[in-house]
């Protein structure tokens, strides 16, 4: 599996978009959130019910979201999954990489508060609780 430079590298020397993606298939993400939480929680041994109660999130929403029925679910919404699911801030981001959405940035406060509680292991609700003391939006 090629990194994110190589990657890079090899996009930017070729000028065959069609044959960019053949020889570089194994190394480029086409797993949609769904199979991506579906791996997540194979690997984790984890129970997408307790996942979602631990979410903080409403049951129906989170279902929609392991289901793919909601189609492009709110960033927040994902951030309170993974860290329901209790990884770690490198596992978080190369998800919401993967998943197409920006990964959390430390220059950020809201982000860097969201980092801090992740190193801290913290639960959703002590996220929310952290972010409400300091005047930023929860999750």
């Amino acid at each position: 599996m090629k990194s994110t430079d190589e990657l890079l590298d090899a996009l930017n020397n070729s000028n065959n978009i069609d044959q960019y993606i053949a020889e570089n298939a194994d190394s480029i993400i086409s797993d949609s959130i769904p199979q991506l939480l579906g791996q997540l929680l194979e690997e984790k041994g984890l129970k997408k019910s307790e996942v979602i109660k631990s979410s903080e999130i409403s049951g129906s929403y989170g279902y929609q979201i392991f289901s793919g029925e909601k189609k492009e679910p709110a960033r927040d919404k994902i951030l309170a999954v993974l860290i329901a699911m209790k990884l770690d801030l490198d596992e978080i981001q190369k998800f919401l990489k993967a998943a197409g959405y920006p990964p959390l940035y430390p220059k950020n406060k809201r982000d860097s508060i969201i980092i801090f509680c992740i190193n801290e292991k913290a639960s959703v609700m002590n996220v929310n609780r952290r972010l409400y003391d300091m005047n930023e939006q929860t999750l």
